[in-house]
């Protein structure tokens, strides 16, 4: 996003995803591909201050990250280098003027982290698929295949969201009686389905349990309730208990309209003081960061209302 001192989206621009801890080169083209968009009919000269905002910014540490992206910013003959901020610090910039406060992005991944001065202090969970990310969309997946397991094993009639699973996977199952399904064979194609794909795929089976939970499966309503249970521990991991600060809440899971969200925010209320805000777009939030960098008397709560606004 190209904004002027005001406040006001200019120009956007817009390219697929890219993670620089897993696919630095893809990162930098799509950093290329925004960039060129956004610029178009811009004079780089006018430029005076870039955030950019990077999941996974871990990896600009490495000196080749740190160069690719520095060779795509140089093609550009902007006036300014960029700086390069967190997701959790443009999530949180997305949500409040404030310079203090908590984040957390709840969405594949699950991560919080407390920012003080807008940049980032102190973070908690975030670890991956393999050794955290506790609530996230992938545990959830993780917990709707273990679920499914469990009933095949005890040879109980699949519910809706062991159901559900077996069908995406393309296990039979059956509900009536006349038809009895082979459990052994369910339960090796399930391990097996799941065994080879990424194990970040297990993400996909998220919808499921949101889908089950509007059906008021129990299964799938105790994994909600435990999602939103970690998700809310992640947050009191990292925020004192009389900390007033905003707490902002980013990703798909955190939103109120996901049954996770409604309960992760229930959660957070009663425990913690200061007021609870949803993250909107992580672009803006980027911008908005950029114009406080430029001119700090113009990165009011206002410009911050009109960066972050949906498109129209």
């Amino acid at each position: 996003m190209v904004a002027g001192y005001e406040g006001t989206p200019l120009r956007r621009g817009t390219a697929g995803g890219g993670n620089p801890v897993s696919h630095p080169d893809t990162a930098a083209e799509a950093l290329d591909e925004a960039l060129r968009q956004a610029l178009t009919g811009v004079d780089p000269a006018r430029v005076r201050a870039a955030v950019v905002g990077v999941a996974g910014g871990s990896a600009l540490n490495q000196p080749e990250v740190r160069d690719a992206f520095g060779r795509v910013w140089s093609t550009f003959a902007l006036s300014c280098l960029p700086t390069y901020a967190s997701d959790l610090e443009v999530a949180f910039a997305s949500g409040t003027a404030a310079a203090d406060g908590t984040v957390l992005i709840a969405g594949t991944g699950a991560v919080a982290g407390a920012v003080r001065d807008r940049r980032l202090v102190r973070t908690v969970d975030g670890h991956g698929w393999l050794l955290g990310d506790d609530g996230s969309g992938f545990w959830l997946g993780r917990e709707a295949a273990r679920a499914t397991l469990r009933a095949v094993e005890a040879a109980e009639p699949p519910g809706p969201l062991a159901a559900s699973v077996l069908s995406e996977l393309g296990a039979v199952h059956a509900s009536a009686p006349s038809r009895r399904p082979d459990l052994n064979a369910q339960r090796v194609h399930v391990i097996h389905a799941l065994n080879t794909r990424p194990p970040v795929r297990l993400a996909e089976l998220a919808p499921l349990v949101i889908a089950a939970h509007a059906a008021r499966d129990p299964v799938a309503e105790c994994i909600v309730a435990e999602a939103a249970r970690l998700l809310a521990q992640t947050v009191s991991r990292i925020r004192q208990p009389d900390e007033r600060t905003p707490i902002v809440l980013a990703g798909s899971l955190a939103r109120e309209a996901s049954p996770v969200g409604a309960q992760l925010r229930r959660f957070v209320a009663e425990r913690f003081p200061g007021p609870l805000l949803s993250a909107n777009d992580g672009v803006g939030g980027a911008a908005w960061l950029a114009l406080a960098a430029a001119d700090p008397a113009a990165a009011t709560e206002q410009a911050r209302i009109r960066l972050t606004a949906p498109e129209s």
